[in-house]
């Protein structure tokens, strides 16, 4: 038989305790027969490393993903679209039967649970709406920006605690035109609050942007939450960028303890400045297991070399200790003067934790790979020659970090990377816009300067948000997936992605979509749907 939810909370303390190292985590289903081993999806592209990687997808390979075998299975309708990358859960007891779950939230502040096994939509196990007491939707006339377009409502990915059958997720509604954000602590068995809610607020001492009597105070018209939420130890930390860059707005971090929704901690990158949002194209914030937090920030006031505080366009390293939230190192390029002012954001693309290494690696709108160690980040380089517009601005060896690679080796990055470790060694995946998805294979902490193999096709704006799929290292399970504009979905040898295995059309594209890959299906997030595919038979 399959475990009961008071099963699934006993080994949810193990998880919880998995997953804050930045590893996958397996979940063992037991029945009198035979065991196997399903591995949930409980943050965004898999760990907190954020490395985009499954390597306990043991049905999926290279031999049966193809236009034969593999293909849509269910069409699942919501009512909004999915920005949100999808999450699952296996073996849990909804309504006293067992399902494989995937939950699934849309810009109509809606929150889904789906039987992941269908082969024709049925009702959702359970579906939770926010829309109650009168409240709506935000529209992109209240924010004057339609970026995303008509509503906002949940765009940033949740997390699932394990240990408390818990699904913490950020709302955006609008009530009696006020515009709140609240997080929300959901049973994942029956979708209800476990806790009141919490509207969120926040406010810091600086004379920056927006600032009234030296306070800057958190404004939900200008700030979007757009980062995937991150379960710390015991904390919810929750990331905030802007809508359509329109003032005043900055790059807020806040936590909240994770039992009562208690506003515990708050930092604000950009307090005596302006701008530096937290978005990274939708990445959460990554984590090592010293409890320290790495993440991307956008254009904006850069003063840290001189003693300030702002840090726009630069990589930040966040320390947790005592429950405040400090800047522990960064790094900023070298060229950051000449970023901001293009509109070149550093933070466009998402931070990854290398697994076995002391080291990260990201890339912003530049195209330009960063390599760099997680202890001593390498802070902000003087070039008294730099002249932006000039040759000097492309140098890779002003900066001091691990390694550089040069402006335009991959297009601009609106998305994460993604890892693998293979029979053949570990590689490093991007999609940058209007480019092909490149592999680098990954040794001795650095980088290949050139790809090992890329895409035959390329992907238009913004690129796409790659995953990897494998059984461990085993030869012929290694999968890339990815989802664009061309509103495909795409699988490809992960170990050389000239070779491409399934070619899929999705009935719309949501910018920035993570494909989740799990037991043998692919979950994409439509405009109005969740796309369900895996073995026909």
């Amino acid at each position: 038989m399959r475990p009961t939810i008071s099963l699934f909370v006993r080994v949810g303390l193990l998880l919880a305790v998995v997953l804050g190292t930045g590893l996958l985590v397996t979940w063992e289903i037991h029945s009198r027969a035979s065991a196997a081993t399903i591995s949930p999806v409980l943050t965004y592209k898999y760990n907190t490393s954020r490395t985009g990687q499954n390597s306990n997808e043991t049905i999926l390979n290279t031999s049966n993903v193809n236009a034969t075998q593999f293909g849509r299975r269910v069409s699942y309708p919501v009512d909004g679209q999915v920005y949100a990358e999808p999450l699952f859960m296996p073996g849990l007891t909804i309504n006293g039967h067992t399902h494989n779950v995937v939950f699934v939230e849309t810009e109509h502040d809606s929150v889904y649970a789906f039987d992941a096994d269908q082969k024709s939509a049925i009702a959702p196990l359970w579906h939770k709406s926010f829309l109650i007491n009168g409240a709506k939707t935000v529209s992109s006339s209240d924010v004057n920006c339609s970026d995303i377009s008509p509503q906002y409502g949940i765009t940033g990915t949740p997390v699932i605690d394990p240990a408390s059958a818990t699904l913490y997720v950020v709302a955006y509604t609008n009530e009696n035109g006020t515009l709140i954000f609240r997080l929300h602590a959901l049973n994942i068995t029956t979708g209800q609050d476990k806790v009141t809610p919490v509207v969120i607020t926040a406010s810091v001492k600086g004379t920056g942007d927006g600032s009234v009597n030296g306070v800057i105070t958190f404004n939900p018209v200008h700030q979007l939450q757009r980062g995937a939420l991150l379960l710390l130890n015991g904390t919810i930390y929750i990331s905030f960028g802007s809508h359509c860059d329109l003032f005043p707005f900055h790059g807020w971090m806040l936590a909240y303890n994770s039992s009562t929704l208690q506003h515990s901690a708050t930092y604000n990158d950009s307090r005596n400045g302006s701008n530096s949002g937290i978005w990274e194209a939708g990445n959460g914030p990554a984590t090592d297991t010293s409890g320290n937090i790495f993440l991307a920030t956008g254009n904006g006031k850069f003063d840290l070399n001189s003693g300030g505080v702002d840090a726009g366009d630069t990589m930040l390293k966040l320390s947790t200790t005592n429950g405040a939230i400090t800047r522990a190192g960064y790094f900023t390029p070298f060229n950051q003067s000449c970023l901001n002012p293009k509109d070149f954001d550093l933070g466009s693309g998402g931070v990854m934790l290398l697994p076995n290494t002391n080291e990260l690696v990201q890339a912003g709108k530049e195209g330009r790979i960063y390599v760099v160690n997680r202890t001593n980040m390498g802070k902000y380089t003087v070039d008294p020659n730099l002249q932006c517009g000039t040759s000097e601005e492309n140098r890779t060896d002003i900066d001091n970090i691990v390694q550089e690679l040069a402006p335009g080796t991959i297009g601009g990055m609106w998305s994460s990377p993604a890892y693998w470790n293979g029979p053949n060694g570990s590689y490093v995946y991007f999609s940058g816009s209007g480019d092909n998805t490149k592999a680098f294979k990954l040794t001795n902490g650095k980088l290949s300067t050139s790809p090992t193999s890329h895409t035959p096709e390329t992907s238009g704006f913004p690129g796409a948000n790659p995953v990897i799929s494998s059984n461990g290292t085993t030869a012929g399970t290694g999968i890339l997936w990815e989802v664009d504009s061309s509103k495909t979905l795409r699988a490809y040898n992960a170990a050389n992605l000239a070779t491409r295995l399934f070619s899929g059309s999705v009935p719309s594209y949501v910018k920035f979509s993570v494909p989740t890959v799990a037991n043998g299906r692919v979950f994409v997030g439509t405009q109005g749907t969740l796309e369900i595919y895996g073995l026909l038979n």
